[in-house]
């Protein structure tokens, strides 16, 4: 009988834990304001990242316990926390309409293949030069860099405009160098970067051409969850190289409006290396911003924006010249309305305008002394979008409607030549070199795009773009037009690009398979470029105006899996790269400035047959308490020129990102470490050389002593490692200093900010 009762005891326990573990919470969401119901709301239990979503009725059904914490989202309403009850009805509160993000992953119907969300605020506090910077922990990324000052993101094996990058959903800042001292990363600062938005290939067709993936730089909004005025003031100071950072925003958000006004000064030294050398990288920045937005009703949303920035005495030490100045501007108009009916959900339509003026000069170089050479150059790009989301069904999203992007660039290099033949001329001759032959390329494309839901965990998308190209030149210089036998016409173009993906996610696991083609006419530089050393090798390249269109056929797999306290995801990528565009020597074209100098012959952009990437992305998470996390993440790409047989080049290594950080309720710290391998698949064509792998180590930490004020430091590079990175320039701004630039080496930092 004593067995008996025991048995039973020891069963009823069984059953009570087996049916806590288990237990099926039901639950609404509604809108606060008329209760109507939410749906495509995320409900995700905190403890083990397992997630459900709301049906159009609002409802809901989740394993979980009674108490467990939840996390309730949704694109359009605040976030919050509550906790699990057996039924429960949620209110949600609307949140401002945003206009700048790409990537929904909360809604199933709105969400972009192969796609992520990249808001890390611990890089803010060691002050990157730029927005490139940002880049340089992210999986699959490496950082071409010229100097302090110009660093652009290489994704896998692609870069420059092989990246669709953008800012706030659409909006462009086109370089006028071409050398590019002036990327998109350089006319915003990183202060005013909330997150980065990742397209890892040719998966979606709505935000203009997108041969090897998207970068959306989304700015700061904090209209979205506070009333009244705010502000904050915020500073910062770097030991290596005694560099200041100090801004200053102030808002203003009512009902039916709001303003934000932002300003960032910035004043960089030149920084030692990891063996004290001094590497010339100075430069001075002004920035400021302005927003306006206006709601006319809770479903509408209309935004002014306008931003300005002033580069000022920027040192590149991987280029022929250094910028006196760099300066730009950007304008844009954004309007969204939601709800339009019951079958139209919403219409956007994203207007901008963008100029660039930059100055280059050898006044700072050894040059300078027998030649003084001066190349003002500008560039306008203009554009915008129009969008529908379409609703024929509970099941169904259309995205459909057309974008433009036009880009105007003048620009010539003057030289007075002061001693010809080591001989020092009595009246220095002038010389007058067109570097962009005063060249446009304009793009006109129209698109749909649709995602069909077949049940509540799968997904397919489907979308098909056309482009529509046209390229000229108004002033060609006579050795170019003779090159390509007389009279250069204009160039029309027709690509048609097209991508399909299906998604899969329950119960904290997710996988997706997507196939793209993404097709990228030929870059202004590419097609018009005149004898200008534009690569990181020592030739001169010259453009070719009949070039075909590029095309990356890509094919992707990717994986996550979230379990309580561990999270591990990878991805793995093929493309077949066609017409693959490249510059090749050109034995016919011999150089035409110092023509004695080696190289004493030219290179020649050209189409290749055949080109391939393969490569992978794996991440392991382990959550070992609340406070306490450890990351890891590793990628690497392998790309070959078939035609040449050879690797392609400027490709980053293998790269591993090891992390530990520990958080509590008003501090934090971490250890990050950044292994890279040796680079030993190089580019002969191209004059490559093998790169040495190394490891760094960076610790940073932070702290909130009260509401509203923060203080960050950091200590990078602790062992002052003496390296560089395989994708860095080679110095040439030195008679002392050869071979690549070298990356910083210890620097400490400390970064202060008080919201109001």
């Amino acid at each position: 009988m004593k067995n008996k009762l025991l048995l039973t005891i020891l069963m009823l326990s069984i059953s009570m834990v087996t049916f806590a573990q288990t237990l099926k919470v039901s639950g609404k969401i509604i809108d606060e304001k008329d209760a109507v119901p939410i749906e495509y709301a995320t409900i995700k239990v905190l403890k083990n990242n397992i997630a459900t979503l709301s049906n159009r009725d609002g409802e809901f059904t989740l394993n979980a316990e009674i108490g467990d914490k939840i996390e309730i989202s949704h694109i359009s309403y605040k976030t919050i926390i509550t906790n699990v009850q057996a039924e429960i009805i949620i209110q949600l509160q609307q949140t401002q309409i945003d206009l700048n993000e790409i990537i929904v992953s909360a809604n199933p119907l709105q969400d972009i293949s192969q796609s992520v969300v990249i808001n890390d605020a611990e890089k803010r506090i060691s002050q990157p030069r730029s927005v490139g910077h940002l880049f340089k922990e992210i999986s699959g990324f490496g950082i071409t860099k010229k100097g302090g000052y110009a660093s652009e993101p290489v994704f896998r094996s692609f870069k420059y405009e092989q990246l669709n990058v953008q800012y706030d959903g659409g909006m462009k800042v086109i370089n006028a160098c071409p050398n590019r001292m002036d990327p998109i990363t350089t006319h915003i600062i990183p202060e005013e970067i909330e997150k980065i938005e990742i397209v890892k290939g040719p998966f979606t067709v709505r935000f203009g051409q997108n041969f090897g993936g998207i970068i959306n730089l989304v700015s700061k909004n904090p209209t979205k969850d506070q009333q009244g005025f705010h502000g904050s003031v915020e500073g910062g100071y770097e030991s290596n190289g005694e560099n200041l950072v100090t801004g200053a925003s102030a808002l203003y958000v009512a009902e039916k409006f709001d303003v934000h006004l932002n300003g960032s000064y910035r004043d960089f030294g030149d920084y030692k290396d990891g063996d004290g050398t001094e590497v010339p990288s100075s430069f001075k920045t002004t920035d400021y911003s302005l927003k306006v937005g206006i709601n006319p009703t809770e479903k509408q949303r209309f935004q002014l924006s306008w931003r300005q920035s002033f580069g000022r005495d920027i040192d590149h030490a991987g280029l022929p010249m250094d910028s006196p100045y760099d300066d730009s501007f950007l304008t844009g108009v954004d309007y969204k309305i939601n709800q339009l009916s019951d079958k139209i959900k919403s219409f956007t339509v994203k207007v901008f305008y963008s100029y660039v003026d930059h100055l280059m000069t050898n006044e700072n170089r050894s040059t300078f002394l027998t030649t003084d050479s001066q190349s003002p150059v500008e560039s306008w790009t203009y554009g915008g979008k129009a969008e529908l989301e379409i609703a024929p069904s509970d099941n169904i999203r259309i995205f459909t409607g057309i974008d433009a992007n036009m880009l105007d660039r003048k620009g010539d290099r003057t030289r007075i030549v002061k001693i010809m033949n080591g001989v020092t001329l009595e009246t220095p001759k002038v010389f007058t070199d067109k570097i962009w032959q005063d060249a446009s390329v304009n793009d006109v494309g129209a698109f749909a795009e649709s995602n069909f839901k077949i049940n509540n965990y799968t997904t397919i998308t489907t979308g098909v773009r056309a482009d529509f190209i046209s390229a000229s030149m108004d002033d060609p210089e006579a050795d170019f037009e003779t090159l390509y036998g007389g009279t250069i016409e204009d160039q029309t173009e027709t690509n048609v690009s097209a991508n399909a993906s299906v998604k899969y996610q329950k119960n904290g696991f997710q996988t997706q398979f997507a196939i793209g083609r993404g097709v990228r006419t030929a870059s202004m530089t590419e097609r018009f470029i005149n004898h200008f050393s534009v690569g990181v090798d020592p030739y001169e390249y010259v453009g070719n105006p009949y070039l075909k269109p590029e095309v990356n056929t890509q094919l992707e797999v990717s994986l996550l899996k979230k379990f309580e306290t561990i999270e591990i995801g990878a991805s793995f990528f093929h493309s077949f790269l066609t017409d693959y565009i490249t510059p090749v020597v050109n034995t016919n074209i011999p150089r035409k400035y110092m023509s004695t100098t080696p190289p004493t012959v030219a290179k020649q952009y050209i189409n290749i047959d055949e080109a391939t990437q393969t490569g992978f992305e794996f991440s392991f998470n382990y959550k070992a308490s609340e406070r306490l996390k450890f990351t890891s993440e590793v990628s690497y790409t392998q790309a070959e020129n078939k035609d040449f047989n050879e690797p392609l080049a400027h490709i980053p290594p293998f790269m591993a990102n090891l992390g530990v950080k520990y958080e509590a309720s008003i501090y934090w710290f971490a250890l990050n470490s950044r292994l890279v391998a040796k680079q030993a698949r190089i580019a002969a064509s191209f004059m490559e050389e093998e790169t040495p792998g190394f490891g760094t180590l960076d610790f940073r930490a932070g702290i909130e002593p009260f509401k509203g004020f923060s203080v960050g430091f950091a200590v990078l590079n602790i062992f002052d490692k003496m390296y560089y990175e395989h994708l860095n320039f080679s110095y040439n701004n030195s008679n002392t200093l050869s071979g690549k630039i070298y990356e910083p080496g210890r620097n400490f930092t400390t970064y202060c900010k008080y919201q109001f």
